[in-house]
């Protein structure tokens, strides 16, 4: 077995590496590890978690080896080494949320649980569900409307002291309050095809994003469905009540949208979701764990068990409980 950590000093609003390099050193002696048996690599560009996994990967493959990855970052560094690892069954990916978001994690545990390194190395490797997106591979959510209009603003927002995760997201939600709202949305789910004038939608494979909005609370990583939430337009002094179930999951409770809710969100499950504008003003504006941009149309298909993940030891333990329980049903 072969361990990387890939740790991504711009991720976040301080550079982890200054005390999580000592830390995970601390933890690999207490886990039994020599010097010899982990690699610590900073990451220097975006794009860089990607090919050093990829070539971490590739480099245990031709000896024999199995790899375990840690990602310190957010949700976009684990992708980006999810990324390069896919096609290589001895690779796995973790997670440890050093980033401003960190939603991949909320589908399967807690901060403290993921930043626990004793237990992420006591932990173990489960496999899961993915997407494929026209942003790239998502382990969480692609999502369209006005919520990656709110997330392609975040950015500068993040730059203002004491701005964390939340606290950006929400800052950036009131700037685009301030514009115009909603957009016409063609959608094919699957076989279905419906124009919607919608607020936002989010194409779920986990639960949360935008700093821990439950868009899909009982969505199920590994179940091979994805989740579909479509938020119809509505007016303004109706976004906050809707931002308020969405926030919470209010909205969905035993597999179905409560009653509450109805009127404003529609709910399909699906393997295959497209989407594109159909108002005539241009580019609709998308966003999938951690990349962000306006597309001409947005597709996000489904990928069954294409993930090899990591989890710390109380998350994996769910996790495998809750996969036996489901196998005997």
């Amino acid at each position: 077995m072969r361990y990387l950590f890939l740790l991504n000093p711009a991720a976040g609003k301080q550079d982890c590496t200054v005390q999580l390099i000592p830390q995970i050193r601390a933890a690999a002696a207490r886990a039994g590890w020599s010097e010899a048996d982990y690699t610590i690599h900073t990451t220097e560009y975006a794009g860089h978690a990607r090919e050093l996994a990829r070539a971490a990967a590739q480099e245990a493959a031709q000896a024999g080896d199995s790899l375990r990855i840690w990602t310190a970052g957010g949700d976009g560094t684990f992708m980006e080494a999810m990324t390069g690892v896919q096609g290589f069954a001895n690779a796995a990916v973790g997670c440890l949320p050093y980033g401003s978001g960190n939603d991949f994690l909320r589908t399967y545990g807690t901060r403290a649980e993921f930043t626990d390194l004793d237990a992420q190395l006591a932990g173990g490797e489960v496999t899961i569900d993915l997407l494929e997106t026209s942003l790239g591979l998502s382990a969480t959510i692609c999502a369209a409307g006005l919520d990656a209009q709110v997330a392609y603003g975040i950015p500068k927002f993040r730059r203002i002291p004491l701005c964390g995760g939340e606290v950006s997201y929400l800052l950036s939600i009131v700037e685009q309050l301030c514009g115009h709202i909603g957009r016409r949305v063609t959608f094919t789910i699957d076989d279905e095809e419906l124009t919607v004038d919608c607020l936002m939608c989010a194409i779920c494979n986990g639960r949360a994003y935008g700093g821990g909005f439950l868009a899909a609370p009982e969505a199920d990583p590994a179940d091979g469905w994805l989740d579909v939430m479509i938020v119809r337009r509505v007016g303004r002094l109706t976004i906050a009540k809707l931002l308020g179930m969405y926030k919470s999951g209010r909205h969905f409770v035993n597999g179905q949208l409560t009653e509450e809710a109805k009127p404003y969100f529609l709910y399909r499950r699906a393997r295959r979701v497209a989407l594109r504008p159909a108002d005539g003003r241009g580019p609709i504006v998308a966003t999938a764990d951690g990349e962000c941009a306006p597309c001409d149309a947005v597709e996000a298909v489904l990928r069954p068990l294409s993930g090899r993940i990591l989890l710390p030891a109380p998350a994996y333990e769910r996790f495998v409980a809750k996969r036996s329980s489901l196998d005997v049903k």
